[in-house]
């Protein structure tokens, strides 16, 4: 009898513990996926090379004033190798210039460089629109 009791107790502990460790598997990817914020992606004109997106419900004011935000630029040709890119810019509005922060082909791995220099657009129509775009929405 008290084998037996022995046996129901141990297998009562461990339903109970694979009950808690799901529970908290399940919160944790819960977490994860509404730590993602909708897009709301808006496009500049297209150029000969593809396309430009920022996203409006990403813009961030950072401490020095310039704007940060996410964009996307998606190729004209796409391929193995040719990808969507994503960027998170800073723009500093009053100079016209941008850094990216960060370069990556998926959202989900960010490897922020917050000492990237400040670059001339040097005229490519693209990141110039999205420096015109984001800094009209945030002024």
């Amino acid at each position: 009898m008290i084998y037996s009791k022995n046996k129901v107790n141990l297998i009562f502990f461990r339903n109970i513990t694979y009950l808690v460790l799901s529970i908290i598997l399940f919160f944790c990817i819960s977490i994860k996926k509404s730590d993602a914020l909708p897009h709301e992606w808006v496009g500049i004109p297209k150029s000969e090379y593809g396309e430009q997106l920022w996203d409006r419900q990403s813009i961030k004011r950072n401490k020095d004033g310039s704007v940060r935000v996410l964009s996307k630029f998606i190729p004209k040709t796409k391929s193995e190798i040719t990808k969507d890119i994503f960027y998170t810019m800073d723009i500093n509005c009053f100079e016209k210039s941008f850094r990216d922060v960060d370069v990556s082909i998926d959202e989900a791995n960010s490897n922020f460089n917050d000492l990237a220099d400040w670059q001339d657009p040097n005229g490519d129509e693209l990141i110039l629109g999205v420096i015109g775009q984001v800094c009209r929405v945030e002024n």
